[in-house]
This record gives C-alpha cells, structure tokens and sequence, in this order.
C-alpha cells in the first residue's frame, strides 16, 4: 500500500524520509517531491511529500509518530 506523508518544509520531509529509510532498511530511503496545490499561484504554498510504498500495517504507529513529530500528516496514496 502507498502512503502520502504530507509537509509544509522541505527539511522535515527530508528527515523523515532518511528516518524511515534507516528505520525500514528493506523499503529503501522513501522518495520525497514537491507537489503544489491546485489553483496555487505562490510557490510558497507548496507541500513536500514523502512517498512511502510496501509499509504493512504494523509499522503505520511508528511512522504516525514520527510525521506528528514534524509536524506533518499521513494519507492514503
């Protein structure tokens, strides 16, 4: 299953990329981009996502844990 991790700055989305890479070594480093939002006309506004595929449902709490802590969110990709 796919899951969006979604942040406001590019350095959280980077730390938790490389946090998940080191703490799911068999995913890889998750893939983080830049996605604006529709309509948007401030690139400011733009949201960094982090692209976690191939995570099972026991490690969902964890990674939760983590994105709340840098201030970010998890949805279904």
């Amino acid at each position: 299953m796919r899951h969006l991790l979604v942040f406001a700055e590019r350095d959280d989305a980077e730390e938790v990329a490389e946090a998940l890479g080191e703490r799911f070594p068999a995913l890889g480093t998750p893939q983080v981009v830049r996605e604006t939002l529709a309509g948007e006309d401030d690139a400011e506004d733009a949201q960094w996502l982090v692209v976690l595929e191939g995570l099972d449902e026991d490690g969902l709490p964890e990674v939760d844990a983590l994105v709340e802590d840098h201030d970010g969110w998890r949805e279904p990709g």
